[in-house]
């Protein structure tokens, strides 16, 4: 996770993405060594020297202006996510790995959760822990785990660790492999931020050993930010629903996010969701929220 490499990763990531048609070069052979195109070809797109942007892929070059790194992400074709990851990654300077404080959720976020009822929704940190969860949250997307974890940050659910290491959260996307690419995805967005962020590194560490789904998904350099989207659940309980995975962000705590699912009104999924809840309050006698507000 240094700077100097992961900036060369990126470029050579979106680089291999690209052909010869895609940005109006002839194609002179079709025994190409590279997949993607050359470094000289997008040297020449950016209109800066072979030497020079070499140097960049290499991490031999911190001091890349904004021209050069404008020119580049026109080359490369990025939306605004990518060009403003390129820029941290351009920008980065060495630090030493350091363990962050624990995050926590003050009252008022509490309260919003409260507020929601009875839609299922969640609060998510930087890393994709799980620092809150309301009733109907924790029962349609992690009923099988203690509902009390994100109590405790050592133990705290991850997104991400469960999405590619726990077999219930596989089985609840029916398209995981997507599911998996938007986690992933802003985590590289996250961790072009946060470099020196120890958490994290180990984080991806982890699931690097673990899951080669992981490493195959980290190693394409893809940059998004989590947006709303339409997923499909396989639930234990209720089965089959449709649902919108809705991101709020929240401007007193930039580096959270709250979760909030929702369905379309009088579907199944919106019955199913109902009976989800009524199944869970009639099992246990919980609190609505699981989390203590910071102090």
């Amino acid at each position: 996770m240094s700077a100097s490499g992961t900036l060369g990763g990126f470029l050579r990531a979106r680089r291999g993405r690209l052909r010869p048609e895609d940005v109006d070069l002839p194609r002179y052979t079709d025994r190409r060594r590279v997949t993607g195109l050359r470094r000289e070809e997008l040297a020449q797109l950016a209109g800066v020297s072979v030497s020079y942007y070499t140097r960049l892929e290499q991490g031999q070059s911190v001091n890349a202006s904004d021209a050069v790194l404008d020119a580049l992400a026109g080359a490369l074709q990025l939306d605004d996510a990518e060009r403003g990851h390129l820029r941290e990654l351009a920008t980065q300077r060495p630090r030493p790995l350091r363990k962050p404080p624990s995050e926590r959720v003050d009252h008022m976020t509490l309260d919003l959760l409260r507020a929601l009822g009875d839609a299922p929704a969640m609060v998510l940190g930087r890393r994709t822990d799980v620092l809150a969860w309301n009733r109907p949250g924790h029962a349609l997307l992690a009923g099988h785990v203690d509902r009390t974890t994100p109590e405790r940050p050592a133990d705290r659910p991850n997104l991400a660790r469960m999405l590619f290491l726990d077999r219930h959260t596989r089985e609840l996307y029916v398209d995981w492999n997507r599911k998996a690419r938007a986690v992933v995805g802003n985590l590289r967005l996250v961790a072009g931020r946060h470099p020196e962020d120890a958490l994290l590194a180990a984080l991806v560490g982890e699931l690097s050993m673990k899951s080669p789904e992981f490493v195959a998904l980290w190693r394409d350099h893809r940059v998004k930010p989590c947006e709303a989207d339409e997923h499909e659940l396989r639930h234990p309980v209720v089965g089959a629903l449709t649902v919108t995975q809705q991101i709020l962000q929240l401007a007193r705590a930039p580096e959270q996010s709250v979760t909030v699912v929702t369905t379309k009104a009088g579907s199944s999924s919106a019955d199913a969701i109902k009976l989800l809840g009524g199944a869970f309050t009639s099992t246990t006698k919980a609190p609505p929220v699981t989390a203590r507000p910071s102090t």
